[in-house]
């Protein structure tokens, strides 16, 4: 929705625009005219006119907040010009100090985002850094030809700049790598890089515009357009970016894809300029006109709702079960919402709209503290709320639940990637450092479990040593931390099975327990190529987009309990009715909702069984668990069957869903389980079923089991921590010794280690007794079981 103020406007064209409040525009023009734009009473004054031998190019106000905190200076904006100076200048319009900056035209000025420093790029091919009095810091770079545009990077340590039609990303320190790359077949006129998504938009005489991440890896190009492209920006979410040419307007998606189309007749739009609530668009007009737009026509949907901005302050809600409308009026601008578990989540610029779907007539209604709302994720039973300042847990029913902080917390920059909620954990990446993923109870708002983060750490198979003072403990040499890119946690299930999912930048997919009491956590990798994920919302069951198909993970759980089952519990459609690598919005019941990459959406539907099936593990109802598989004769079901009884020690159900996916030697080893004489014994062995071997020879030890915790470690050839066992407890070193002898004799080897060969010469090797010993210990283990059974019969008689 495009609208002029017609009050008044420039004589020459206008050459930059820049927003002061949500509500007021400054807008500088060749006829030396700086104006003041009022859209709440649509007035247009004028602020001061500059001397007449400053033409005015480019117009930054100074950051209003730093860290989402106010800042309390006062106003001031950059302004520079073609006589190769700049100038900063007051609210009122007085210019406080001029600089002499450049040879030719200061063609770019560009504050970092907290204010502590500005850049300036000229047509002398120069980019200066200069501090917040306008005292020069350092030459960045210089070049043969002018640098038309500049824009900071996210954290303000790396710089974008045009070189003809080359891109530059330099780091500020010295010695840091320069990225550059050829983005364009003309001049790159114009470049912006987002702090929240990390996204880089560039513009050029090719009349393309192209979307690149910031390792200059190209996302998305247009096709060739009429005009070149003369201006472009970033809304401040970075959901979505608005271009500027020759009587166009265009906005798109942060993938690129084009939303609207507008063709005014403005000239040339040179400038573009989002207000910081990301709701209002000013363009700077070559006829002397200064263009405003407004986004409208946003939907939601969830279920049978489907959900419509129609203006800013009104929303339309549509049941298409019955095709009943409501219409929801706001006394403010709608600027963020969501819809999702029965509830509509609307923030305006001032108040917070809790609906409830049974009820679209008397919402909930708070108001909002400051800045502006940003982010609105929705969990079952509470909701968060991002803006400038930080992140706060409410309730439906309005009630603030907690409000998680964390050290260098930029709450203004993080994005629905990089957060995720549930009903008992908050997951957010650190901007800091991307490979740390920071958990809060969603409660109390406090760090989770000893308060250490979780570090996606990516360990090297086969690099591993043994450390020379203890052999038996392994450790790895080679460790590879990777950033992750996005998060998102399980919804359903107990908060101490709470998993969350994360994809790095390789693309891998993973996943691992949110609560690890103390250990190191086990991240399983469970997916590669994966472009984007969504958790369903009742049940906990994992979709992805993977290369070109899309791929349900039914019970990805199953890797922690066996992970030779993963890939028979997977559900895949192929990718030939998607376009362009789809991104998936929604997973709600059995229908996935994904965005395409020209824009249009498409639906996929997954079959219902493995939701009843989680509902029936929840509730251990394992006999109507093999009824659903029977009936349903998939085989993916019954690998899910098989893990989720494995999870839950219920072997009788676990063996019959294995043989009924033909693993035999699985049913066989869970009636070896089945036979064992103690609890304990049963125990450590489901534990080396799921590959947990410390923690099966922990349990044993603990329970006394010497003998048991030895014979573990024989079977799976781990000698020297059987003999290590052995000697400590003084018992059974001929029996490991025997197995030895018998391991290198079928192999046709002599004894090489040391340490045994030591042993050998002290200890008698003799069958009999070793199989005497042995039948001992099982009989002893045996009776101890008995006896303990009856006290416990006793105690509960009593």
């Amino acid at each position: 929705m495009i609208t002029f103020l017609n009050s008044r406007s420039h004589k020459e064209l206008v050459s930059c625009v820049g927003w002061t409040t949500a509500d007021e525009l400054y807008s500088c023009s060749e006829d030396h005219q700086i104006l003041k734009w009022n859209l709440l009473t649509s007035e247009t004054s004028l602020v001061v006119r500059l001397p007449e031998d400053i033409y005015p190019i480019d117009l930054h106000w100074f950051p209003k907040t730093l860290g989402g905190k106010k800042q309390n200076q006062t106003e001031i904006f950059v302004l520079t010009s073609t006589d190769g100076k700049f100038h900063l200048a007051s609210k009122m319009g007085r210019i406080e100090k001029s600089v002499e900056a450049h040879k030719g035209a200061v063609l770019a000025g560009r504050w970092n985002y907290d204010g502590t420093a500005l850049i300036t790029a000229g047509e002398d091919g120069q980019i200066k850094i200069w501090s917040k009095s306008g005292m020069l810091r350092s030459t960045l770079a210089s070049q043969g030809s002018p640098v038309y545009s500049v824009a900071w990077g996210p954290d303000s340590h790396r710089i974008l700049y045009t070189s003809g039609r080359q891109l530059v990303i330099k780091p500020l320190q010295p010695s840091a790598k320069v990225i550059q790359w050829k983005a364009h077949d003309g001049v790159v006129l114009k470049v912006d890089w987002n702090s929240v998504n990390d996204l880089i938009l560039s513009g050029g005489e090719d009349c393309k515009y192209k979307v690149w991440d910031s390792f200059g890896r190209l996302l998305y190009s247009s096709s060739s357009n009429d005009y070149p492209v003369t201006s472009l920006s970033w809304a401040p979410d970075g959901e979505v970016f608005s271009v500027g040419s020759f009587n166009t307007l265009r906005l798109c998606d942060k993938t690129g894809w084009s939303y609207a189309l507008e063709k005014p007749n403005t000239g040339s739009v040179f400038s573009l300029a989002w207000s910081a609530d990301g709701t209002q668009l000013a363009g700077a007009c070559g006829n002397g006109h200064v263009v405003f737009a407004h986004v409208v026509e946003q939907h939601w949907e969830w279920k049978n709702f489907v959900i419509t901005l129609t203006k800013r302050r009104t929303m339309q809600v549509r049941n298409v079960m019955n095709d009943a409308v409501d219409v929801l009026e706001f006394r403010d601008r709608v600027i963020k919402a969501s819809l999702a578990y029965g509830h509509l989540v609307v923030a305006t610029s001032l108040q917070c709209y809790v609906y409830n779907s049974r009820n679209w007539n008397t919402p909930l209604i708070f108001d909002l503290k400051e800045g502006t709302v940003s982010l609105i994720l929705q969990a079952e039973k509470h909701f968060l709320l991002v803006d400038g300042a930080g992140l706060y847990t409410f309730s439906y029913e309005g009630r603030l639940i907690s409000s998680p902080k964390f050290p260098g917390m930029r709450a203004d920059i993080l994005n629905a990637q990089g957060v995720a909620l549930s009903n008992d954990t908050i997951a957010i990446r650190d901007k800091s450092d991307e490979k740390v993923i920071l958990l809060f109870d969603a409660l109390t708002g406090k760090a989770l479990g000893d308060g250490k983060p979780l570090t996606h750490k990516l360990f090297r198979h086969g690099e591993m040593a043994r450390d020379h003072k203890s052999p038996s403990k392994c450790f790895f040499f080679k460790q590879k931390k990777l950033e992750v890119v996005e998060v998102a946690l399980d919804q359903s299930g107990p908060s101490n099975e709470r998993k969350i999912a994360l994809i790095d930048k390789n693309r891998d997919l993973y996943l691992t327990s949110v609560r690890h009491l103390g250990r190191e956590p086990k991240i399983c990798k469970i997916g590669s190529m994966v472009h984007s994920m969504s958790w369903n919302d009742a049940a906990n069951i994992l979709c992805g987009v993977q290369d070109n198909q899309l791929t349900v993970w039914y019970y990805p759980s199953t890797v922690f309990t066996d992970k030779d089952l993963l890939p028979k519990t997977l559900y895949i459609r192929d990718g030939s009715e998607f376009s362009r690598t789809p991104h998936i919005l929604s997973y709600v019941g059995t229908k996935v909702t994904l965005r395409q990459g020209d824009g249009s959406l498409v639906y996929s539907s997954v079959p219902p069984y493995p939701a009843l099936l989680h509902e029936y593990s929840t509730s251990a109802r394992w006999e109507d668990a093999l009824r659903l598989c029977r009936f349903a004769k998939d085989q993916s079901l019954w690998a899910c069957l098989a893990g989720m009884a494995m999870a839950n020690r219920e072997l009788t159900t676990a063996e019959m869903a294995y043989a009924a996916i033909g693993e035999l030697p699985r049913v066989q080893y869970i009636n070896f389980i089945k036979e064992q004489p103690s609890k304990e014994s049963s125990l450590a062995h489901m534990l080396m079923f799921s590959g947990q071997v410390q923690e099966a020879e922990a349990t044993l030890l603990q329970a006394g089991l010497i003998y048991q915790a030895i014979q573990v470690n024989i079977d799976l050839f781990s000698w020297e921590r059987a003999l290590e066992l052995a000697v400590k407890h003084k018992t059974h070193v001929d029996t490991v010794l025997a197995y030895r002898q018998k391991f290198l004799q079928k192999f046709g080897r002599k004894e090489t280690n040391k340490r045994f060969v030591q042993y050998a010469e002290g200890v008698e090797v003799d069958w009999e007794k070793i199989q005497a010993k042995i039948e001992m210990e099982l009989s002893k283990e045996r009776e101890r079981a008995a006896n303990t059974s009856v006290r416990s019969s006793v105690a509960s008689r009593r």
